[in-house]
């Protein structure tokens, strides 16, 4: 589970009814929420919210490092609060549901000194896709 709420909390962030309830709908497991979903999400627990409201706080919770802002296919942005938990993603290719996973080994090394063109690699995203058991099943 997500400790969104706690590392919040341990930052000293002003939390308001508005930002509480945007964390609490991103705190968890495999959360991959669209701002649109934060949003429905958000506004069943408190009706008055704002888009705007939502959308401000995803982008400071990205700027301040709190959340990752997930863009795995041409489909709109996503957010994770997994954000100090290294991991990678898998996504089904037919309904776009995304699943954190945590693959051994290092991805940097797979990469050869001969591909990396003099770059000095600080980082990888991997993203695997398949179909999930749903849509196999469908």
């Amino acid at each position: 589970m997500s400790d969104l709420l706690e590392r919040l909390r341990g930052r000293g962030w002003r939390m308001t009814a508005q930002r509480r309830v945007v964390a609490e709908v991103l705190d968890g497991d495999h959360v991959h929420l669209t701002a649109d979903e934060v949003h429905a999400r958000a506004a069943d627990k408190l009706p008055e919210i704002s888009r705007a409201t939502v959308y401000n706080t995803l982008g400071e919770l990205v700027t301040l490092g709190e959340i990752l802002e997930v863009s795995t296919d041409r489909r709109a942005k996503r957010y994770d609060p997994n954000a100090h938990r290294p991991h990678q993603h898998l996504v089904c290719a037919r309904c776009g549901a995304i699943r954190d996973v945590h693959p051994t080994g290092n991805p940097l090394s797979s990469l050869p000194d001969s591909e990396r063109f003099g770059f000095t690699v600080e980082d990888v995203e991997v993203t695997y896709r398949g179909v999930c058991p749903n849509c196999a099943s469908a």
